[in-house]
């Protein structure tokens, strides 16, 4: 540490910390590693993947939301209407979203949920926590989650 705090006295440069975003610091921020990114890798073959439940009358009533890149696929979001969870709709609401991906050349998928989501629903679904993250709050667990698609083959197979 204290090498980095000659290289800035010596070069005049200054750190400053903040308590809150600036946007404009953030952009520019988000910009450079953007491109560093697109510098190292194919980012242009990322590409989005949703699903989505819908009531007779179209309003939607959940979805998942994600993306797929190469053999990879990342559910960022899953979400059911209240009055409609407890279904079985956010299962297959997944399901038909790793359908999707699978025909897109996925077959590994993983996703991030926190205690107080739906780890337990994931678990259900063949995923297995390869990473829990303490500390958050009073008792919260922050998971990162993985499965692979021959566990969906399996599954399928036993009419789980």
């Amino acid at each position: 540490m204290s090498n980095v705090r000659s290289l800035v006295q010596t070069t005049g440069f200054s750190i400053s910390v903040h308590d809150e975003l600036r946007a404009e610091e953030a952009r520019l921020i988000d910009s450079g590693l953007g491109e560093a990114n697109e510098a190292a890798a194919p980012l242009h073959e990322v590409q989005p993947l949703s699903c989505f439940l819908r009531s007779s009358e179209g309003a939607v009533l959940g979805g998942a939301v994600g993306r797929t890149w190469g053999k990879c696929c990342e559910l960022q979001q899953l979400w059911v209407l209240p009055s409609y969870r407890g279904r079985g709709l956010g299962s297959l609401l997944v399901r038909r979203f790793e359908e999707r991906a699978e025909s897109r050349g996925c077959s590994m998928f993983y996703l991030e949920t926190f205690s107080f989501q739906a780890p337990a629903l994931y678990a259900a679904l063949g995923y297995e926590s390869k990473l829990a993250l303490h500390g958050f709050g009073p008792g919260i667990v922050k998971f990162v989650m993985v499965r692979e698609s021959s566990a969906l083959s399996a599954t399928r197979e036993t009419g789980t």
